[in-house]
């Protein structure tokens, strides 16, 4: 048995079906991402696992205890971060730290080699409020909190949501290194590139789970050729690719449109028909799929 396990989970709010039968197995020791757009149902899954939800119906499991009904001996094995800041910002990161760790009948002292390395950084302002930190760093105080009783299993709702991209990439090296000690990792995201750094995934839309695969096998099973795009006009370059007939769907990506061509469609001629529509320094090329490429495709499908 997994370190979790759910079993066509059902949870509505109101008239909204959060959840929608979504069956899942984690393992121990594993890095999970569920990946999906805000509305997904990932709250919703990570509340019902932190036992502070129940499902309409369906069953999940932490660590081979029931969620529902054992939820007193799964709370102190699990860490729990929820998407939006929930520590208390009138108290000092220690005084945070020194509080979370009570909670569980810890002390810093003794769980503070779980915690070291997330909190030398913020060692110098240990004695600032919470509500003064910088978004990062009030991410790595909240995961420091998460820790601190030693949990085996963390749950992190969108830990990287609203932070600078150097402290996204600083909290995944910790992620990476708390997984080598044997935590199992469940992390929520809407940033599609962060899949690529979770041992499998969950593609999520509307309460359900569209694959759930390695990155590489995601790819692999859904990834069909693609042309990225671009020219001088590009808000209307994207409704000229949406409207050619070589182009089966198009979307905007970052600095470029992701196009997915019919079979028989050549570059050439897709950049002459630009051409013709009036656009100058057209540049069309075939590029890899990715995650974000992929989840669109099949999010699409259903």
């Amino acid at each position: 048995m997994g370190a979790i396990e759910v079993e066509r989970v059902v949870k509505r709010h109101g008239t909204v079906e959060a959840l929608r039968g979504v069956s899942l197995s984690v393992e121990r020791g594993e890095l999970f991402g569920v990946i999906g757009p805000d509305g997904a149902g990932k709250t919703t899954l990570f509340r019902l696992l932190a036992t502070l939800t129940t499902a309409d119906s369906g069953r999940a499991l932490v660590e081979g205890l029931d969620a529902a009904r054992e939820y007193r001996r799964i709370r102190p094995r699990v860490g729990y971060m929820p998407g939006r800041f929930s520590l208390y910002p009138d108290l000092t990161v220690e005084e945070n730290l020194r509080l979370f760790a009570t909670v569980f009948h810890a002390t810093v002292e003794e769980n503070y080699a779980l915690v070291k390395d997330i909190y030398e950084p913020l060692h110098p302002f240990r004695r600032r409020r919470a509500a003064a930190l910088s978004g990062g760093m009030k991410q790595k105080l909240a995961l420091c909190c998460t820790l601190i009783h030693e949990p085996s299993v963390l749950l992190l709702d969108e830990p990287t949501t609203g932070v600078d991209p150097v402290s996204r990439e600083d909290l995944w090296d910790i992620l990476c290194r708390l997984k080598q000690r044997g935590i199992t990792i469940m992390v929520s995201t809407p940033y599609m590139d962060e899949a690529k750094l979770c041992d499998r995934v969950a593609l999520m839309q509307e309460g359900r789970f569209l694959d759930v695969a390695t990155p590489r096998e995601i790819v692999a099973r859904h990834g069909r050729t693609t042309w990225a795009a671009r020219s001088d006009k590009m808000s209307r370059l994207l409704v000229d690719l949406r409207a050619n007939p070589a182009v089966e769907c198009c979307f905007a990506f970052g600095d470029a449109h992701h196009a997915t061509p019919r079979a028989g469609a050549s570059i050439a001629r897709l950049r002459s028909d630009m051409e013709v529509a009036g656009h100058r320094e057209v540049d069309i090329r075939e590029i890899e799929p990715g995650i974000e490429d992929c989840f669109i495709r099949v999010a699409g499908h259903s």
